[in-house]
Protein backbone atom coordinates (compact mmCIF):
# COMPACT_ATOMS: atom_id res chain seq x y z
CA UNK A 1 0.00 0.00 0.00
CA UNK A 2 1.77 3.25 -1.09
CA UNK A 3 1.28 6.53 0.63
CA UNK A 4 -0.92 9.07 -1.48
CA UNK A 5 0.18 12.47 -0.79
CA UNK A 6 -1.97 14.67 -2.72
CA UNK A 7 -4.51 13.23 -0.34
CA UNK A 8 -3.13 13.76 3.39
CA UNK A 9 -3.83 17.41 2.97
CA UNK A 10 -7.60 16.61 4.13
CA UNK A 11 -9.68 19.75 5.38
CA UNK A 12 -8.36 21.44 8.30
CA UNK A 13 -12.08 20.82 10.20
CA UNK A 14 -12.26 17.27 8.67
CA UNK A 15 -8.65 16.14 9.66
CA UNK A 16 -8.75 18.41 13.51
CA UNK A 17 -11.63 16.54 14.70
CA UNK A 18 -10.12 13.14 15.17
CA UNK A 19 -6.45 14.32 15.27
CA UNK A 20 -4.13 12.53 17.22
CA UNK A 21 -1.94 14.24 20.36
CA UNK A 22 1.06 15.51 19.45
CA UNK A 23 4.14 13.10 19.56
CA UNK A 24 1.65 9.73 19.25
CA UNK A 25 3.07 7.15 17.50
CA UNK A 26 1.60 4.04 15.62
CA UNK A 27 3.62 0.96 15.89
CA UNK A 28 2.87 -2.27 13.94
CA UNK A 29 6.04 -5.25 14.41
CA UNK A 30 8.73 -3.45 12.75
CA UNK A 31 6.55 -0.93 11.01
CA UNK A 32 6.52 2.72 12.42
CA UNK A 33 4.14 4.67 10.56
CA UNK A 34 2.80 7.65 11.98
CA UNK A 35 -0.59 9.78 11.11
CA UNK A 36 -3.27 8.32 8.78
CA UNK A 37 -1.84 6.83 5.84
CA UNK A 38 -4.91 6.50 3.40
CA UNK A 39 -6.47 3.61 1.73
CA UNK A 40 -5.30 2.59 -1.82
CA UNK A 41 -8.51 3.39 -3.86
CA UNK A 42 -9.24 6.83 -2.60
CA UNK A 43 -6.05 8.27 -0.10
CA UNK A 44 -7.45 9.76 2.74
CA UNK A 45 -10.74 10.86 0.95
CA UNK A 46 -12.94 9.14 3.48
CA UNK A 47 -11.82 11.54 5.87
CA UNK A 48 -13.55 14.08 3.93
CA UNK A 49 -16.79 12.93 2.40
CA UNK A 50 -17.51 9.50 4.83
CA UNK A 51 -17.36 7.46 1.84
CA UNK A 52 -14.79 4.50 1.56
CA UNK A 53 -13.46 2.37 -0.47
CA UNK A 54 -11.42 -1.34 -0.13
CA UNK A 55 -9.88 -2.73 -3.08
CA UNK A 56 -7.85 -6.13 -2.08
CA UNK A 57 -6.26 -8.55 -4.24
CA UNK A 58 -6.19 -12.47 -2.98
CA UNK A 59 -3.70 -14.49 -4.37
CA UNK A 60 -4.51 -18.33 -5.48
CA UNK A 61 -2.09 -20.85 -5.73
CA UNK A 62 -1.95 -24.35 -5.24
CA UNK A 63 -0.23 -27.59 -6.50
CA UNK A 64 -2.02 -30.47 -8.46
CA UNK A 65 0.42 -33.33 -8.36
CA UNK A 66 0.63 -37.26 -9.89
CA UNK A 67 2.08 -39.79 -6.89
CA UNK A 68 2.60 -43.53 -7.28
CA UNK A 69 2.00 -45.28 -4.25
CA UNK A 70 0.77 -42.73 -1.96
CA UNK A 71 0.34 -44.76 1.19
CA UNK A 72 3.92 -46.44 0.78
CA UNK A 73 5.46 -45.50 4.35
CA UNK A 74 8.81 -44.27 2.19
CA UNK A 75 6.92 -42.15 0.02
CA UNK A 76 6.73 -38.43 2.38
CA UNK A 77 4.52 -36.52 -0.20
CA UNK A 78 1.24 -37.04 2.12
CA UNK A 79 2.86 -35.81 5.04
CA UNK A 80 3.68 -32.22 3.70
CA UNK A 81 2.64 -29.74 5.38
CA UNK A 82 2.25 -25.77 5.28
CA UNK A 83 5.03 -23.47 4.57
CA UNK A 84 5.18 -20.99 7.73
CA UNK A 85 3.95 -17.67 7.38
CA UNK A 86 3.35 -18.14 3.38
CA UNK A 87 0.33 -16.17 1.76
CA UNK A 88 -1.71 -18.03 0.17
CA UNK A 89 -1.04 -21.10 2.11
CA UNK A 90 1.84 -22.52 0.31
CA UNK A 91 2.27 -26.76 0.09
CA UNK A 92 5.87 -27.33 2.30
CA UNK A 93 8.26 -29.72 0.17
CA UNK A 94 9.36 -31.09 4.17
CA UNK A 95 7.03 -33.81 5.16
CA UNK A 96 5.52 -33.68 8.88
CA UNK A 97 8.16 -34.62 11.77
CA UNK A 98 7.56 -37.68 14.24
CA UNK A 99 5.12 -36.40 16.80
CA UNK A 100 3.26 -33.99 14.59
CA UNK A 101 -0.47 -34.62 14.35
CA UNK A 102 -2.76 -34.51 11.24
CA UNK A 103 -6.40 -35.01 10.83
CA UNK A 104 -7.51 -37.49 7.93
CA UNK A 105 -11.38 -37.33 6.78
CA UNK A 106 -11.82 -40.28 4.48
CA UNK A 107 -14.33 -42.02 2.88
CA UNK A 108 -15.66 -45.13 4.76
CA UNK A 109 -16.07 -47.20 2.03
CA UNK A 110 -12.36 -46.31 1.27
CA UNK A 111 -11.27 -46.58 4.16
CA UNK A 112 -12.32 -50.34 4.49
CA UNK A 113 -10.09 -51.21 1.35
CA UNK A 114 -6.90 -48.91 2.59
CA UNK A 115 -7.58 -48.35 5.96
CA UNK A 116 -5.05 -50.43 7.79
CA UNK A 117 -2.35 -49.52 5.44
CA UNK A 118 -3.45 -45.83 5.99
CA UNK A 119 -3.20 -46.47 9.58
CA UNK A 120 0.23 -47.94 9.61
CA UNK A 121 1.49 -45.63 7.08
CA UNK A 122 0.99 -42.18 9.60
CA UNK A 123 2.61 -45.14 12.61
CA UNK A 124 5.82 -45.63 10.86
CA UNK A 125 6.36 -42.11 10.00
CA UNK A 126 5.43 -41.33 13.73
CA UNK A 127 2.53 -38.90 12.95
CA UNK A 128 -0.43 -38.80 15.34
CA UNK A 129 -3.40 -39.43 12.81
CA UNK A 130 -6.68 -39.16 13.66
CA UNK A 131 -8.58 -41.24 10.65
CA UNK A 132 -12.42 -39.93 10.60
CA UNK A 133 -14.22 -42.28 8.43
CA UNK A 134 -17.16 -40.31 7.43
CA UNK A 135 -20.17 -42.19 5.00
CA UNK A 136 -20.11 -39.67 1.87
CA UNK A 137 -22.40 -40.10 -0.66
CA UNK A 138 -24.84 -37.97 -2.42
CA UNK A 139 -27.66 -39.24 -0.24
CA UNK A 140 -26.34 -37.71 2.68
CA UNK A 141 -24.18 -34.91 1.11
CA UNK A 142 -25.67 -31.96 3.66
CA UNK A 143 -24.56 -29.41 6.44
CA UNK A 144 -25.31 -32.39 8.77
CA UNK A 145 -21.79 -34.05 7.31
CA UNK A 146 -20.22 -30.31 7.62
CA UNK A 147 -20.94 -30.26 11.08
CA UNK A 148 -19.73 -33.85 11.85
CA UNK A 149 -16.58 -32.39 10.68
CA UNK A 150 -16.23 -29.44 12.28
CA UNK A 151 -17.00 -31.23 15.66
CA UNK A 152 -14.67 -33.18 14.84
CA UNK A 153 -11.86 -31.06 14.05
CA UNK A 154 -12.79 -29.10 17.32
CA UNK A 155 -12.01 -32.37 19.46
CA UNK A 156 -9.01 -32.51 17.39
CA UNK A 157 -8.23 -28.47 18.20
CA UNK A 158 -6.71 -28.54 14.67
CA UNK A 159 -3.70 -25.60 14.61
CA UNK A 160 -4.55 -24.42 10.76
CA UNK A 161 -1.79 -22.51 10.94
CA UNK A 162 0.15 -26.20 10.34
CA UNK A 163 -1.85 -29.10 10.15
CA UNK A 164 -3.97 -29.45 7.08
CA UNK A 165 -6.66 -31.20 6.94
CA UNK A 166 -6.27 -34.46 4.70
CA UNK A 167 -9.58 -35.62 2.88
CA UNK A 168 -9.64 -38.71 1.22
CA UNK A 169 -12.10 -40.27 -0.44
CA UNK A 170 -14.41 -39.61 -3.92
CA UNK A 171 -16.35 -35.97 -5.04
CA UNK A 172 -18.73 -35.79 -1.99
CA UNK A 173 -15.93 -36.20 0.53
CA UNK A 174 -13.65 -33.78 -0.65
CA UNK A 175 -16.82 -31.52 -1.24
CA UNK A 176 -17.61 -32.03 1.99
CA UNK A 177 -14.40 -31.42 3.86
CA UNK A 178 -13.04 -28.63 1.46
CA UNK A 179 -16.37 -26.81 2.70
CA UNK A 180 -15.23 -27.47 6.27
CA UNK A 181 -11.58 -26.14 5.76
CA UNK A 182 -13.34 -22.84 4.43
CA UNK A 183 -15.22 -22.51 7.56
CA UNK A 184 -13.38 -23.83 10.31
CA UNK A 185 -11.37 -21.04 11.26
CA UNK A 186 -12.29 -19.30 8.20
CA UNK A 187 -9.49 -20.62 6.29
CA UNK A 188 -8.17 -23.98 7.32
CA UNK A 189 -5.98 -25.60 4.59
CA UNK A 190 -6.54 -29.04 3.23
CA UNK A 191 -4.66 -31.61 0.92
CA UNK A 192 -7.30 -34.01 -1.07
CA UNK A 193 -6.97 -37.26 -2.34
CA UNK A 194 -8.90 -38.18 -4.77
CA UNK A 195 -10.06 -41.86 -5.19
CA UNK A 196 -12.40 -42.02 -7.93
CA UNK A 197 -11.60 -41.16 -11.41
CA UNK A 198 -14.77 -38.88 -11.24
CA UNK A 199 -12.78 -37.12 -8.33
CA UNK A 200 -8.99 -37.04 -10.07
CA UNK A 201 -10.24 -35.22 -13.33
CA UNK A 202 -12.86 -33.23 -11.81
CA UNK A 203 -14.07 -32.95 -8.44
CA UNK A 204 -10.78 -32.35 -6.57
CA UNK A 205 -8.93 -29.86 -9.18
CA UNK A 206 -10.89 -26.83 -8.68
CA UNK A 207 -11.74 -24.13 -5.55
CA UNK A 208 -15.58 -25.51 -5.57
CA UNK A 209 -17.04 -26.79 -2.73
CA UNK A 210 -20.86 -27.56 -1.68
CA UNK A 211 -23.37 -29.60 -0.27
CA UNK A 212 -27.01 -30.43 -0.78
CA UNK A 213 -29.86 -28.10 0.56
CA UNK A 214 -33.60 -28.21 0.41
CA UNK A 215 -33.19 -31.02 -2.13
CA UNK A 216 -31.18 -28.85 -4.42
CA UNK A 217 -28.00 -30.08 -5.48
CA UNK A 218 -24.58 -28.05 -4.40
CA UNK A 219 -27.11 -24.93 -2.55
CA UNK A 220 -24.44 -24.04 -0.47
CA UNK A 221 -21.06 -23.96 -1.01
CA UNK A 222 -17.78 -21.56 -1.16
CA UNK A 223 -14.52 -21.26 -3.15
CA UNK A 224 -11.79 -22.82 -1.51
CA UNK A 225 -8.74 -23.95 -3.50
CA UNK A 226 -6.77 -26.75 -1.86
CA UNK A 227 -3.13 -26.60 -0.15
CA UNK A 228 -2.36 -29.32 -2.72
CA UNK A 229 -4.13 -32.20 -4.31
CA UNK A 230 -2.41 -35.88 -4.94
CA UNK A 231 -3.52 -38.14 -7.85
CA UNK A 232 -2.47 -41.91 -7.34
CA UNK A 233 -3.85 -43.59 -10.10
CA UNK A 234 -3.93 -46.91 -7.92
CA UNK A 235 -6.56 -46.30 -6.18
CA UNK A 236 -8.44 -46.39 -9.13
CA UNK A 237 -7.48 -50.29 -9.13
CA UNK A 238 -10.24 -50.90 -5.95
CA UNK A 239 -13.01 -48.71 -8.10
CA UNK A 240 -16.29 -50.99 -9.76
CA UNK A 241 -16.92 -50.58 -13.51
CA UNK A 242 -19.81 -48.19 -12.86
CA UNK A 243 -17.73 -45.78 -11.02
CA UNK A 244 -14.86 -45.87 -13.54
CA UNK A 245 -17.38 -45.29 -16.06
CA UNK A 246 -18.64 -42.62 -13.77
CA UNK A 247 -15.49 -40.61 -13.97
CA UNK A 248 -15.51 -41.06 -17.92
CA UNK A 249 -18.41 -39.20 -18.84
CA UNK A 250 -16.79 -36.12 -17.56
CA UNK A 251 -13.90 -36.62 -19.35
CA UNK A 252 -15.79 -37.23 -22.53
CA UNK A 253 -16.88 -34.18 -21.59
CA UNK A 254 -14.08 -32.17 -21.87
CA UNK A 255 -13.49 -34.27 -25.49
CA UNK A 256 -16.89 -33.69 -27.30
CA UNK A 257 -16.56 -29.17 -26.39
CA UNK A 258 -12.65 -29.30 -26.15
CA UNK A 259 -10.17 -31.73 -27.35
CA UNK A 260 -10.73 -33.69 -30.25
CA UNK A 261 -7.51 -35.38 -30.18
CA UNK A 262 -9.34 -36.53 -26.00
CA UNK A 263 -12.34 -37.86 -28.21
CA UNK A 264 -10.41 -39.81 -30.65
CA UNK A 265 -7.77 -41.55 -27.56
CA UNK A 266 -11.60 -42.61 -26.19
CA UNK A 267 -12.77 -43.65 -29.42
CA UNK A 268 -9.88 -45.71 -29.80
CA UNK A 269 -9.30 -47.41 -26.36
CA UNK A 270 -12.79 -47.70 -24.35
CA UNK A 271 -12.78 -50.90 -23.62
CA UNK A 272 -8.94 -51.06 -22.92
CA UNK A 273 -9.23 -48.10 -20.38
CA UNK A 274 -12.52 -49.40 -18.31
CA UNK A 275 -11.22 -52.97 -18.19
CA UNK A 276 -7.80 -51.86 -16.97
CA UNK A 277 -9.44 -49.36 -14.69
CA UNK A 278 -7.44 -46.88 -16.05
CA UNK A 279 -3.95 -48.46 -15.53
CA UNK A 280 -2.32 -47.96 -18.79
CA UNK A 281 -0.59 -45.19 -20.89
CA UNK A 282 -3.08 -44.37 -22.66
CA UNK A 283 -5.20 -43.89 -19.03
CA UNK A 284 -2.39 -41.43 -18.61
CA UNK A 285 -2.78 -39.32 -21.53
CA UNK A 286 -6.28 -39.54 -21.01
CA UNK A 287 -6.27 -38.06 -17.51
CA UNK A 288 -3.66 -35.44 -18.20
CA UNK A 289 -5.28 -34.35 -20.92
CA UNK A 290 -8.34 -34.14 -19.04
CA UNK A 291 -7.01 -32.17 -15.85
CA UNK A 292 -5.06 -29.89 -18.46
CA UNK A 293 -8.53 -29.16 -20.11
CA UNK A 294 -10.31 -28.62 -17.38
CA UNK A 295 -7.63 -26.24 -15.81
CA UNK A 296 -7.35 -24.10 -18.96
CA UNK A 297 -11.24 -23.27 -18.36
CA UNK A 298 -11.32 -22.96 -14.54
CA UNK A 299 -7.79 -20.96 -13.87
CA UNK A 300 -9.09 -17.28 -15.64
CA UNK A 301 -12.48 -17.94 -14.17
CA UNK A 302 -12.27 -19.48 -10.68
CA UNK A 303 -14.80 -17.45 -9.61
CA UNK A 304 -17.27 -17.90 -12.96
CA UNK A 305 -17.47 -14.44 -12.83
CA UNK A 306 -17.84 -15.39 -16.70
CA UNK A 307 -20.63 -17.09 -16.88
CA UNK A 308 -20.21 -18.64 -20.94
CA UNK A 309 -18.30 -21.41 -19.21
CA UNK A 310 -17.12 -24.40 -21.54
CA UNK A 311 -17.15 -27.09 -18.48
CA UNK A 312 -20.90 -26.47 -18.19
CA UNK A 313 -21.72 -28.84 -20.97
CA UNK A 314 -23.57 -31.53 -19.92
CA UNK A 315 -24.67 -29.91 -16.79
CA UNK A 316 -27.60 -27.66 -17.86
CA UNK A 317 -30.16 -30.28 -17.22
CA UNK A 318 -28.18 -32.78 -15.31
CA UNK A 319 -28.51 -31.10 -11.52
CA UNK A 320 -32.36 -31.47 -12.31
CA UNK A 321 -32.62 -35.34 -13.28
CA UNK A 322 -29.69 -36.40 -10.87
CA UNK A 323 -31.82 -34.55 -7.83
CA UNK A 324 -34.79 -36.71 -9.12
CA UNK A 325 -33.42 -39.79 -9.54
CA UNK A 326 -32.34 -39.48 -5.93
CA UNK A 327 -35.58 -39.09 -4.95
CA UNK A 328 -36.95 -41.36 -7.05
CA UNK A 329 -35.26 -44.20 -5.37
CA UNK A 330 -32.89 -45.24 -8.77
CA UNK A 331 -30.08 -42.91 -7.93
CA UNK A 332 -27.30 -41.78 -10.86
CA UNK A 333 -24.30 -40.77 -10.52
CA UNK A 334 -23.24 -37.27 -10.98
CA UNK A 335 -21.60 -38.64 -14.36
CA UNK A 336 -24.02 -40.32 -15.49
CA UNK A 337 -26.59 -37.14 -15.18
CA UNK A 338 -23.95 -35.63 -17.02
CA UNK A 339 -24.09 -38.24 -19.31
CA UNK A 340 -27.67 -38.34 -20.39
CA UNK A 341 -27.68 -34.15 -20.39
CA UNK A 342 -25.13 -34.84 -22.95
CA UNK A 343 -27.02 -37.13 -24.95
CA UNK A 344 -30.11 -35.12 -24.57
CA UNK A 345 -27.75 -31.81 -26.57
CA UNK A 346 -26.30 -33.75 -28.43
CA UNK A 347 -29.76 -34.85 -30.11
CA UNK A 348 -30.49 -30.68 -30.27
CA UNK A 349 -27.10 -30.18 -31.91
CA UNK A 350 -27.86 -32.40 -34.59
CA UNK A 351 -31.49 -31.42 -35.12
CA UNK A 352 -30.09 -28.22 -35.62
CA UNK A 353 -27.46 -29.20 -37.97
CA UNK A 354 -24.24 -28.53 -35.65
CA UNK A 355 -23.53 -31.73 -35.78
CA UNK A 356 -23.65 -34.47 -38.55
CA UNK A 357 -25.32 -37.40 -37.86
CA UNK A 358 -22.00 -39.73 -38.22
CA UNK A 359 -20.71 -37.43 -35.61
CA UNK A 360 -23.54 -37.41 -33.20
CA UNK A 361 -23.22 -41.19 -33.95
CA UNK A 362 -19.83 -41.21 -32.79
CA UNK A 363 -20.17 -39.61 -29.22
CA UNK A 364 -22.97 -42.08 -28.54
CA UNK A 365 -21.19 -44.92 -29.40
CA UNK A 366 -18.97 -44.34 -26.76
CA UNK A 367 -21.42 -43.70 -24.35
CA UNK A 368 -22.89 -47.03 -24.89
CA UNK A 369 -18.75 -48.64 -24.60
CA UNK A 370 -18.60 -47.09 -21.62
CA UNK A 371 -22.19 -48.40 -20.33
CA UNK A 372 -23.29 -45.17 -19.29
CA UNK A 373 -27.05 -44.36 -19.47
CA UNK A 374 -28.72 -41.69 -22.11
CA UNK A 375 -31.91 -42.11 -20.29
CA UNK A 376 -33.84 -42.07 -17.35
CA UNK A 377 -37.51 -42.28 -15.92
CA UNK A 378 -37.31 -39.17 -14.28
CA UNK A 379 -36.53 -37.12 -17.64
CA UNK A 380 -39.75 -36.20 -18.75
CA UNK A 381 -40.42 -32.78 -20.95
CA UNK A 382 -41.39 -30.99 -17.75
CA UNK A 383 -38.23 -31.75 -15.16
CA UNK A 384 -35.92 -30.88 -17.96
CA UNK A 385 -37.42 -27.34 -18.88
CA UNK A 386 -37.54 -26.76 -14.86
CA UNK A 387 -34.14 -28.00 -15.12
CA UNK A 388 -33.45 -25.35 -17.99
CA UNK A 389 -35.12 -22.28 -16.60
CA UNK A 390 -32.65 -22.86 -12.79
CA UNK A 391 -30.06 -22.54 -14.91
CA UNK A 392 -30.97 -19.86 -17.12
CA UNK A 393 -31.73 -18.05 -13.44
CA UNK A 394 -28.28 -19.27 -12.26
CA UNK A 395 -26.71 -17.64 -15.45
CA UNK A 396 -27.84 -14.42 -14.92
CA UNK A 397 -30.84 -14.46 -16.76
CA UNK A 398 -29.21 -16.35 -20.36
CA UNK A 399 -29.58 -19.71 -21.04
CA UNK A 400 -25.44 -19.77 -21.90
CA UNK A 401 -26.13 -23.30 -23.13
CA UNK A 402 -22.60 -24.84 -24.93
CA UNK A 403 -23.76 -27.40 -27.88
CA UNK A 404 -21.20 -29.21 -29.92
CA UNK A 405 -20.96 -28.14 -33.09
CA UNK A 406 -18.02 -30.10 -34.18
CA UNK A 407 -15.81 -33.27 -32.41
CA UNK A 408 -13.67 -31.08 -30.21
CA UNK A 409 -15.57 -27.60 -30.91
CA UNK A 410 -18.86 -26.05 -29.01
CA UNK A 411 -21.27 -22.61 -29.45
CA UNK A 412 -23.30 -21.27 -26.80
CA UNK A 413 -26.58 -20.49 -27.39
CA UNK A 414 -29.38 -18.63 -25.86
CA UNK A 415 -32.68 -20.16 -27.57
CA UNK A 416 -33.32 -23.39 -26.78
CA UNK A 417 -37.42 -23.57 -27.10
CA UNK A 418 -39.52 -26.11 -25.07
CA UNK A 419 -40.36 -27.48 -28.11
CA UNK A 420 -36.89 -28.65 -29.00
CA UNK A 421 -36.30 -30.18 -25.60
CA UNK A 422 -39.68 -32.24 -25.70
CA UNK A 423 -38.77 -33.40 -29.23
CA UNK A 424 -34.95 -34.40 -28.35
CA UNK A 425 -36.43 -36.15 -25.25
CA UNK A 426 -39.09 -38.10 -27.17
CA UNK A 427 -36.49 -38.98 -29.83
CA UNK A 428 -34.04 -40.43 -27.27
CA UNK A 429 -36.75 -42.04 -24.89
CA UNK A 430 -37.81 -43.62 -28.03
CA UNK A 431 -34.51 -44.93 -29.04
CA UNK A 432 -33.71 -46.41 -25.26
CA UNK A 433 -37.03 -47.63 -24.60
CA UNK A 434 -36.50 -49.89 -28.05
CA UNK A 435 -33.28 -51.10 -27.39
CA UNK A 436 -33.03 -50.78 -23.31
CA UNK A 437 -31.32 -54.14 -21.30
CA UNK A 438 -30.90 -54.26 -17.65
CA UNK A 439 -28.30 -54.80 -15.71
CA UNK A 440 -27.37 -54.89 -12.25
CA UNK A 441 -23.74 -53.12 -13.10
CA UNK A 442 -25.92 -50.25 -14.45
CA UNK A 443 -28.47 -50.31 -11.87
CA UNK A 444 -31.03 -51.01 -14.32
CA UNK A 445 -30.82 -47.63 -15.92
CA UNK A 446 -31.92 -47.82 -19.62
CA UNK A 447 -28.48 -47.20 -21.82
CA UNK A 448 -27.93 -47.63 -25.76
CA UNK A 449 -27.51 -50.68 -27.27
CA UNK A 450 -24.17 -52.35 -28.89
CA UNK A 451 -25.69 -51.00 -31.72
CA UNK A 452 -26.40 -47.31 -32.43
CA UNK A 453 -29.38 -47.44 -34.49
CA UNK A 454 -29.66 -42.80 -33.90
CA UNK A 455 -33.01 -41.27 -33.25
CA UNK A 456 -33.78 -38.98 -35.72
Amino acid sequence: MQLDAHHISASPAGLNAHALPTGTEFCSGAVNRTGINGLSQCGTLGLTTGTFHVSAVQPISYVIEEVEGLLDPDNKTLLRGVVPDSFPLGLSLNPAQPGERRLVVIDDNVYRIYGAQLRQYFSLNGVEATIVPLPTMEANKSFDLVYEVARRAEIFKLNRRKEPIIAIGGGVCLDVAGLVANLYRRNTPVIKVPTTLMAAIDASIGIKTAVNFDNRKNKLGTYCPPLGVFIDRTFLRTLDQRNISNGAAEMLKMACIKDAQLFYLLEQHAEQLRATSFQDKAASVAMRRSIQGMLEELEPNLWEHILCRLVDYGHTFSPEIEMAALQYGDELLHGEAVNIDMALTTQISYARGLISREEQARVMDIMQRFRLPMWHPVCNPDLLLKGLRDTTKARDGLQRVPLMCGIGEAVFVNDISPAEITSAAAALKSFALQTSHSSSENNNIVAAPAKIAMPV
